[in-house]
């Protein structure tokens, strides 16, 4: 199996897969699972051609239940479309992973098992948070029995510690803390971001310090013009919006996948 992250100072670039509320979800538009999957295939061939590490696919349905489940439509239609990524983009060490928001843990390590895919993105792997659909509570015991019973111990775990989607509930620990402890429970890395720079390089500095064989990558907030500064000090990057041709949610621009690798790989050097 390839790696998901590098030796030597190389970073880590996943592209963000965008899907439209799939199957089984309220939003979902009948008839429309063929153009997902198409449009989900077209941007990852354009990450990986455009040079990036892989990509995540992650659902976009608007509302989620704050549970660790997903509608049976829902992920079986989830599978389609990363086993056609798979297929698609198979070769030279292209990885593909697997959210199913807000917090599927054991359907994405499912479909991750059955499709090869390599790893999932965990918005809750411990403590809790509150978001727009309520509270979101972890259960690692429960996701580390599934993921030994199904046999997924090859699919990476990449846990959010201090991001858009997961904030420690009343505040008191350090996003270093949340990493130690997202590594006991069996993450193989974690992610960040904010909005705000400085914030998100203290933020990498914390996770160094308390889980320092931990990778760290950004979990968005990394644009053209502040990815030299940003990477510098991070083992990679999820990248969505400024990839994408219309902005959030559109198709990836394989020209702006090139400009930015550009970018990162000029930090190697």
């Amino acid at each position: 199996m390839t790696e998901l992250f590098h030796a030597n100072g190389r970073k880590t670039i996943l592209g963000m897969v965008h899907l439209k509320p799939l199957p089984g979800t309220p939003y979902h538009s009948e008839g429309s699972l063929g153009k997902i999957l198409d449009d989900a295939v077209r941007s990852a061939v354009a990450l990986r051609d455009g040079g990036a590490d892989g990509c995540l696919i992650q659902t976009v349905d608007r509302v989620y239940s704050t549970e660790d489940e997903s509608d049976p439509a829902r992920t079986a239609a989830m599978a389609l479309v990363v086993r056609a990524v798979v297929e698609a983009t198979d070769g030279n060490g292209f990885q593909v992973g697997v959210q199913l928001m807000r917090n599927a843990v054991k359907a994405s390590l499912a479909v991750a098992k059955v499709t090869k895919a390599g790893f999932v993105r965990v918005g809750t792997l411990v403590g809790a948070t509150l978001t727009a659909q309520g509270l979101v509570q972890a259960n690692p015991l429960d996701v580390m029995e599934y993921r030994q019973k199904i046999g997924a111990q090859d699919v990476r775990i990449i846990a959010d510690a201090d991001s858009m989607h997961f904030n420690w509930l009343g505040g008191g620990r350090t996003t270093g803390r949340v990493a130690k402890d997202a590594q006991q429970a069996g993450a193989d890395a974690i992610c960040v971001s904010h909005a705000e720079e400085q914030r998100m390089l203290d933020m990498v500095a914390s996770a160094r310090q308390s889980a320092p064989a931990m990778p760290v990558l950004l979990a968005g907030n990394t644009t053209h013009d502040n990815a030299a500064r940003l990477l510098a000090v991070a083992d990679g990057a999820f990248v969505g919006t400024c990839l994408e041709q219309d902005g959030w949610g559109g198709p990836i621009d394989i020209d702006r996948v090139k400009a930015y690798m550009e970018i990162v790989r000029g930090l190697e050097q």
